[in-house]
């Protein structure tokens, strides 16, 4: 199973799903700069010092929710869905993962009893902020593997 993983319906990406197995040296900036969500793996060695910073003022204008999800315990289906609310694929989260949506749809079907944290731009805007929509019968999933 590959370290990172992209999901994509044609060019466009939906998903990067960085595995628990994933390593880096360093600070690795996994997401490009025109995201709104960020999403960096950093290894540090013991003695490392990082400067104390704040962060300064700076104007964003977020149009597109995303998030990303860590999965703490069990596991999870994910299924994703283009724009269009057309099914693509489905793949499984397991305890470590962490996996950043950047467009499309999806829903979810625990596996496992999950404990998760999930991260995204807010405030959150209720049942406002999202659009629900029937998902994929459970005869039709079809796994990738990345």
């Amino acid at each position: 199973m590959r370290q990172i993983e992209e999901v994509k319906k044609r060019e466009k990406l939906l998903a990067m799903i960085i595995r628990s197995n994933y390593t880096y040296e360093g600070v690795d900036f996994i997401t490009p700069n025109q995201y709104s969500q960020q999403v960096a793996y950093m290894h540090h060695p013991a003695g490392k010092v990082i400067d104390a910073h704040i962060h300064n003022l700076v104007h964003r204008n977020v149009v597109l929710t995303q998030e990303v999800l860590f999965i703490k315990k069990g596991k999870m289906r994910i299924d994703f869905y283009d724009e269009y609310e057309d099914y693509l694929e489905s793949r499984n989260l397991y305890a470590g993962d962490t996996i950043l949506l950047v467009s499309g749809g999806h829903g979810f079907k625990v596996l496992e009893e999950v404990e998760m944290i999930e991260v995204k731009q807010g405030p959150y805007a209720g049942e406002s902020d999202k659009k629900k929509f029937v998902g994929v019968a459970e005869d039709a999933i079809k796994y990738i593997q990345g």
